[in-house]
């Protein structure tokens, strides 16, 4: 989900032809191609089939393979993984334990959906847009005759905001407003997109987590771009529903 609390501009259409913005190269190579990300810092993230996940020490991640108590509770945590093969559920419960290896929460119910106070939790968010995401592409392809890979639609759902833990504070942050450093380094999506990129996810994965924030410059042009827009936003205006805040269809300007 998009940050919510600084977005610039209006959500708008999907732009698949927008120009990227210079710091987000580097991630839409197609799959299979061997990846080298380099953000604008210089940080060197190397493809994973040469088992170099992270170069630099100041990288925002490690790939975190052996924590058998996180896998447990991630895998315990998250809906949808019966929809998706062995290899891909996985990924995808590695990319989460990563990223709380990466983060400085000690339990999965202190992630923030949102920055700063008052507090939602992450875990409940993620949840509710793959079971939201779920019942649209089922509908989606029930109505219209859509063609749902489950593998690539779930992985996108329950992906989405992976890289939160690493942006988000529960208190004031290092910038007062519940941020990390990172998050003034690199936007929300993007880190997730190189973490996903780095552990061999398909290219679509990593582009429509990449561009699903709606402050993104462009977002996808695809069935699972569209689904989780609507997925998202609808579990989003529910959470600022219980936080006593303005969801985001009631908003002007």
């Amino acid at each position: 989900m998009v940050d919510i609390p600084r977005p610039h501009g209006a959500m708008g259409a999907p732009n698949p032809a927008g120009p990227p913005s210079a710091r987000w190269s580097g991630i839409f190579a197609p799959a299979g191609t061997p990846a080298k990300i380099v953000p604008s810092h210089g940080r060197d993230v190397r493809p994973a089939n040469i088992g170099i996940h992270c170069a630099m020490s100041d990288s925002p991640y490690t790939i975190d393979r052996a924590s058998n108590s996180r896998r447990k509770a991630v895998e315990e945590w998250l809906w949808g993984l019966d929809l998706v093969s062995p290899e891909v559920r996985d990924r995808i419960v590695t990319a989460w334990v990563s990223a709380w290896s990466s983060s400085p929460y000690e339990d999965l119910a202190e992630m923030p959906f949102q920055a700063g106070p008052p507090f939602y939790p992450l875990a409940e968010h993620v949840n509710e847009v793959t079971r939201a995401g779920v019942d649209l592409a089922r509908r989606a392809a029930a109505d219209w005759g859509v063609s749902i890979d489950w593998d690539t639609m779930v992985s996108i759902l329950v992906l989405h905001d992976v890289d939160k833990p690493l942006l988000y504070r529960r208190d004031a942050g290092e910038d007062g407003q519940g941020h990390s450093r990172l998050f003034h380094e690199l936007p929300h999506g993007v880190v997730g997109a190189m973490l996903l990129k780095d552990l061999g996810f398909p290219h679509r994965v990593v582009s429509t987590v990449a561009t699903h924030a709606t402050n993104a410059p462009f977002h996808g042009n695809t069935v699972e771009a569209h689904v989780l827009h609507y997925a998202d936003l609808f579990a989003a205006d529910h959470a600022m529903r219980v936080m006593g805040k303005t969801p985001i269809y009631l908003r002007r300007g």
